[in-house]
């Protein structure tokens, strides 16, 4: 496996995701408003361009061939500072995708992922909802049910405490900060069936009409109470190896809790249906078991780790990829995606740099 591998230098966005097809040996990243494909020398396939959303974190379906990644197009301060750094005065709506590309299409830098027929994108009506939704919390009537901000992290994997082999896409609501309210608490895991929604659901998405073509309800609505984070699940990723999810988040800023800038979940527990705390009114969720990490506070377990919020690939076999950012030029920013292996030291959990 190769240690370190170069993205390139891709603009004044920053990196969002990172996935791999290791089969053929590729590299998938996304940098905000454009996908890259490299291979693991670093060097450039190509590139997707004329995203005028915030592409998120992704993951690549072995099932299918195909790249997932959150995409969403929102009138707050990201999306007006995307705009922005694009130079373009537009109106967007509020919506939020799943974008699936077909990467085998993807075969020289600056393509258009509306005209070269290389992305399809399928819309997610409870995302849009929460997010547009109102709530009373602490007495108070606030704006986008449990704090949604819309989705970033994103990975495929099995079923909390699954007894079969199949693969469900699970996607995180970004949540944003709120240090004034007590239901934004959770990281909220929406997952969905994907077998056949290329044909079903997915289709071209044109950014001055965008359609509403997706599922109308998902399969499960998870809950997993870490404490609030700042701005949700950054990457969510499926570690076959220990049959986990792992989450890479931005600190939290809540002194009640660790705030630790990792969690995991246990994937082998199901679900348990249970009172969430800090809603005004009784609510029942899903909520799912964070693993024992070594690293506890107040009931709350986690990692301290200063890497993932920005991209992370399991590699399946303990190891992972990191993406470590490179801000030296912030016209043109890059990072390299750097090979770590997981350990257990003295009871807790980590990452060791494979040197």
């Amino acid at each position: 496996m190769q240690k370190k591998i170069f993205s390139g230098k891709w603009g004044k966005c920053h990196c969002q995701g990172v996935c791999m097809d290791t089969a053929r040996k590729y590299v998938y990243y996304s940098f905000t408003t454009k996908l890259v494909k490299t291979d693991m020398q670093g060097n450039i396939i190509g590139s997707v361009d004329n995203i005028i959303g915030h592409l998120g974190c992704m993951d690549f379906n072995d099932n299918d061939g195909k790249v997932y990644a959150s995409l969403e197009y929102k009138n707050d301060v990201i999306g007006r500072g995307i705009l922005q750094t694009l130079g373009l005065k537009v109106e967007i709506e509020d919506a939020f995708y799943v974008a699936i590309f077909d990467v085998d299409k993807i075969d020289r830098i600056n393509m258009d992922a509306e005209k070269d027929g290389i992305m399809r994108a399928v819309y997610l009506k409870e995302v849009v909802d929460d997010f547009k939704g109102k709530t009373v919390n602490g007495g108070k009537e606030r704006d986008h049910v449990h704090g949604c901000s819309g989705i970033d992290g994103l990975t495929i994997g099995k079923d909390f405490g699954a007894t079969d082999n199949k693969d469900y896409l699970s996607v995180c609501y970004g949540v944003y900060s709120d240090l004034d309210r007590t239901d934004n608490d959770y990281q909220v895991i929406l997952q969905y069936d994907i077998d056949g929604w290329w044909d079903k659901y997915a289709k071209p998405l044109k950014q001055d009409a965008m359609h509403l073509s997706g599922p109308k309800d998902v399969r499960n609505k998870y809950f997993v109470y870490t404490g609030n984070t700042t701005y949700g699940v950054q990457n969510l990723e499926y570690d076959a190896y220990t049959g986990n999810y792992f989450l890479m988040v931005y600190n939290g800023q809540k002194p009640q809790f660790p705030n630790y800038s990792m969690f995991v979940v246990d994937g082998k527990t199901p679900a348990k249906e249970e009172l969430l705390l800090g809603f005004d009114t009784p609510t029942y969720g899903k909520t799912l078991t964070l693993v024992n990490t070594g690293l506890c506070q107040n009931g709350i377990y986690g990692i301290d780790f200063n890497l993932g919020s920005m991209g992370t690939y399991s590699v399946g076999d303990g190891h992972f990829y990191f993406v470590d950012p490179i801000w030296d030029d912030p016209d043109n920013l890059s990072v390299n995606t750097v090979l770590y292996k997981f350990v257990i030291k003295d009871g807790v959990m980590g990452f060791e740099l494979v040197k």
